[in-house]
This record gives C-alpha cells, structure tokens and sequence, in this order.
C-alpha cells in the first residue's frame, strides 16, 4: 500500500493541494460534553500535521457515536473539532454535511460534521454509500488525495472509508500503517512464550478471536465478565454474575486445549455499585445474588506471574469494572504486570477499546507497552484472520 510518506514525497509534494483523511476521533464525552479521554485525538495529529506542514489543504472526516436519525448536538464533533485545533496550535473549523468548503489557505485544517450524520455512511446498500462518496469527493475535487488514519474504523464497509479510497488516489496514514505492522508481527512469528490476555462481558464477543489464537498462543489468561461462563464450564456456580447460558457447551471445549487460565480468586458485590458491599472470595464460593465485578488479588499474582514469563504480550479487555473504584485492581494489577515485562525487553500491544481508556484512566504511563492500539475491534478483527474493507481498499485488493 502506499504511504503518507509517499504521498509527502510525491511529485511537488502537497503544497495547495487538498487531502481527505478518514480520521478516528470516536472519544468518550460525559454528561457536559467534555471529552473524558483524548487518545484517539492525540493519535490522529502526527498524519494531519505532517500535511498541514507540507502545505497541504486538510479536510478531516471522522464519526462520533451512533446517531440514528440525522444531526443530534450530543453527537456533533465541536468538541473533538476544539480538542484538535488545541493540540495542532491553530483552529479546526467544523463544516456542516452538505455545504461547500470555506476558503481554504495551505496549511489549513477543517473538519466535517459527524459523517454518519447521513445514514448512507453505513448504509449496507453499495449504491447508497457509492452517493456519499461521490458527494464528498466533488466536495474536495477528483485531485484531491485521501489518507485513511482511523484504524479504528478500516474493517468497516463504509463510504468515508472504503469507498472514497477507491475515488481518490488512498495512502495509508502513519497511524493505519503503524497499526498494521504491529498486528502483522502477532500473527507471523511472535517471540515466545506468547501471552494473550483477554476481558471484557461476553464470551459471545471474544469468541471467533479466541479460537483463531488458541493454536498459536502459549497462554491465554481470561477475566473480566468473560470469565464466569468458563467458571460455569468448569462447573463452578457463578451467582448474579454475567452468564452466556448458550454459551457454556463452547468454553468447555475451548479449555480442553490446556492454554486458557482462568482466576482462582474473584471480587465480588451484592450491587453494580461503587458503594455496594464486596468481599473476595474463591471461584468456588460464589454466593447466589451476589455478582463477580473483578478478578482477585491471587488471581493478578498468578497472571502477573505468567505475564513475565512472556516475551510476548497482546491485551484485550479489562479484568472487572475498572470505572468503579473497588473493582479497578484486577485491571490495575495486569496493566502493571505488563508495563513490567515490556521495561524487560518483551512486546505488548495493548488492543484498544476499554483496555487503552483503563491505561489512561488507571495513571500507567503510555510508554509503558510497546504499542497502543487505537482499534479494539479491527485489532480483533485483524487477530481472528478476517480481511478488513479499510485495508485491502488500500492494498487494491477490494
């Protein structure tokens, strides 16, 4: 695939010229719209202020949430619009779907408004989303270029993805490009032992990724809400914790390969609440009503211990419900564990999703791992072998 630096070095380079980038600025807001974790952003600058560096004119399209039934304020990208124009020290102008571009200096960035504001970015239709992206490439002109650097969105079929990169002339962005490298090193020749770490609800979710890496994984530690329908497999009664009935056949079979190892000790409650009642107790002594909220403190001993015997790490989903106090030491303690073997000399990719939000929520120093995805569901995707429109669009396979 090409490059952002081919792109840079190209010709006379991208002095005047537009450039679309397909970024992923899907952040977490609270009830003010504050934006609670700014990672995605910070990761989106390197590739946007190479090309307004070089000169180029900048038009960001990205998406936030999951809006219905067209414009919503909860859902507009004003805040990540503010955050960006911070963090590149010059203001990001946010552009409404549908009107044309404001005039535009070299070296100028703009934003569109939420692009799934119109229903055909993700339409499943292809002549719906073939539209859309006819419109936003007459937006920025047919010699415009397009760089896709939301890797959280490449193994999505949708137009400010797929389709425009088959308009314009693609490049892949440092953080796409980065993101692929790093995955493409877990699924050739991982240095052993090759540790995987797994959380997160449900089995259901993990299900396909954990049965592409079981046979070629040395350990694979499960905690988090997962766990219970494995401790129910085993035979174990999990009270109120979270319990995939239909899905207890399959984790029994899956431990029949010897790899998986699951608490021993867990952090249970009588509420999903801060301020619940909690005591540890054995896997074994799970009380009927109450719930598994965290993996217990041998429980992170003994996966720690696993963890420095890696060389190798992938994480995936956290232990319990970081978010809530008594219930963050599992996560904690993994992330920790990590962090540790990384300072060792191993390799540990963080997966994205709930898991980069727990490093960052949790105070782990970032370059304490040695990569942090950006995409929790196209690092899964990529890890259980699936091919992502994202990427092959921009390898010509599509």
């Amino acid at each position: 695939m090409k490059t952002l630096d081919d792109l840079l070095n190209e010709g006379e380079g991208v002095q005047g010229r537009t450039v679309l980038v397909r970024s992923d600025l899907n952040v977490p807001l609270d009830d003010d719209r504050n934006i609670t974790d700014d990672g995605r952003i910070r990761a989106s600058v390197p590739t946007i202020q190479a090309l307004s560096g070089a000169g180029a004119q900048v038009v960001v399209t990205a998406h936030l949430g999951r809006p219905k039934n067209g414009p919503e304020d909860r859902f507009s990208l004003a805040p990540a619009a503010q955050r960006l124009g911070e963090l590149l020290g010059a203001p990001v102008r946010l552009v409404e779907l549908g009107k044309p571009l404001p005039s535009m200096a070299a070296g100028d960035v703009v934003m569109l408004e939420n692009i799934r504001f119109d229903a055909r970015e993700t339409a499943k239709d292809d002549a719906e989303r073939a539209a859309f992206a006819d419109e936003l490439v007459s937006l920025v002109g047919d010699d415009a270029a397009f760089v896709s650097d939301g890797f959280g969105v490449v193994h999505r079929k949708q137009a400010s993805v797929y389709d425009v990169a088959q308009r314009l002339d693609p490049y892949a962005g440092g953080l796409v490009l980065s993101e692929v490298e790093v995955l493409r090193t877990l699924v050739g020749e991982p240095q052993r032992p090759y540790a995987v770490v797994l959380g997160g609800s449900k089995v259901s979710d993990k299900l396909a990724v954990i049965e592409a890496l079981l046979p070629t994984v040395d350990t694979l530690l499960v905690g988090g809400g997962m766990c219970f329908t494995f401790l129910a497999a085993q035979g174990h009664g999990v009270g109120s914790s979270l319990l995939e009935a239909d899905q207890v056949e399959t984790c029994r079979t899956l431990l029949e390969s010897g790899k998986i190892v699951l608490p021993t000790d867990v952090v249970v409650a009588d509420a999903f609440a801060a301020d619940a009642n909690t005591r540890t107790v054995p896997v074994t002594g799970i009380s009927d009503g109450w719930l598994g909220l965290d993996i217990g403190p041998d429980s992170v001993a003994a996966f720690a211990a696993r963890i420095g015997e890696a060389k190798t790490v992938f994480w995936n989903g956290p232990m319990g419900v970081f978010e809530l106090a008594p219930f963050a030491e599992g996560t904690r303690g993994v992330a920790q564990a990590i962090a540790d073997v990384t300072a060792g000399g191993a390799f540990s990719v963080v997966g994205g999703g709930d898991s980069a939000a727990a490093v960052r929520a949790l105070g782990i120093a970032e370059d304490g791992f040695s990569h942090i995805s950006t995409g929790g569901g196209a690092s899964l995707e990529f890890l259980e072998g699936a091919t992502l429109p994202g990427v092959a669009v921009l390898e010509g396979d599509a």
